[in-house]
């Protein structure tokens, strides 16, 4: 009886190992789970797991706060800082044109339905495009009266913005020779000084006006028609970006035949 008992005894001792190498996997466990929430830096997760270890291993919440690691973001480089800038300024800038294009189809709302004004908008600013038949008598460079209230709201329009502003007078390709003038760059500067004068009495500061005449070198359509003609007899109103060198056009709207001009 007394053999039995000891053989016992030993078998019993032999398996207490087990109790000691089950503690140290839990541990185990318990250290890698903890070492992947501090890896997902994921502040309130890793908050309740180490609360509830530490209530497990005997404490408080309190003492078992740790800092949790902070990423710091990488400061970008000057270079992409720059351009960063000036995108947004660019966005910024495309708004603000965008306004300005709104506030003057509304100011020239008539004429732009009677297909008599035709305005686009590039990078480069707002373009608006009268036709001359609207804005003077054949041959000549004085404004008629009908045409001083849409200039004049558009002067309103205009007065308050930082934009410098191109006026440029194009004509068509036949040659005018009249006591007034000797041939069509005269006229076509005239023109666009009579606009600027305008413009000048009407509150735009005049280091922001910009007379430009153009004569027949630029025409945008056909001079082999009256129509043809007609289209390229105009004064082209240009709103001047702050950003000129990133040119892209997007067109805003368009106007229909333009009136043919007498």
């Amino acid at each position: 009886m007394r053999r039995r008992r000891r053989i016992r005894s030993d078998h019993e001792n032999q398996d207490r190992w087990l109790v000691s190498y089950a503690d140290f996997i839990t541990l185990l466990f318990a250290f890698f789970v903890v070492m992947y929430a501090v890896s997902a830096v994921n502040e309130s997760k890793y908050r309740v797991l180490a609360d509830t270890l530490g209530g497990a291993f005997g404490r408080s919440p309190a003492a078992s706060e740790a800092p949790v690691p902070q990423l710091t973001p990488k400061p970008l480089p000057p270079e992409v800082r720059q351009r960063s800038l000036k995108e947004q300024q660019a966005i910024e800038e495309q708004e603000h044109m965008a306004a300005v294009a709104n506030s003057l189809m509304e100011a020239m709302g008539p004429l732009v339905k009677e297909g008599k004004v035709r305005m686009t908008q590039s990078r480069r600013g707002v373009s608006i495009e009268i036709n001359a038949n609207v804005l003077f008598a054949p041959g000549r460079a004085e404004l008629q009266p009908e045409s001083l209230d849409a200039l004049r709201a558009v002067a309103a329009t205009l007065r308050n913005e930082p934009f410098k502003i191109e006026i440029i007078g194009h004509t068509d390709n036949v040659p005018i020779r009249s006591a007034l003038f000797a041939s069509n760059w005269e006229l076509s500067a005239v023109r666009a000084s009579s606009v600027v004068r305008l413009f000048a009495e009407n509150g735009i500061a005049p280091d922001r006006l910009y007379a430009i005449g153009r004569e027949a070198s630029q025409p945008v359509a056909s001079n082999d028609t009256p129509e043809g003609r007609a289209r390229n007899r105009r004064v082209e109103l240009m709103i001047l970006s702050g950003l000129p060198d990133l040119a892209q056009e997007i067109p805003v709207h368009a106007g229909g035949t333009p009136g043919r001009a007498p």
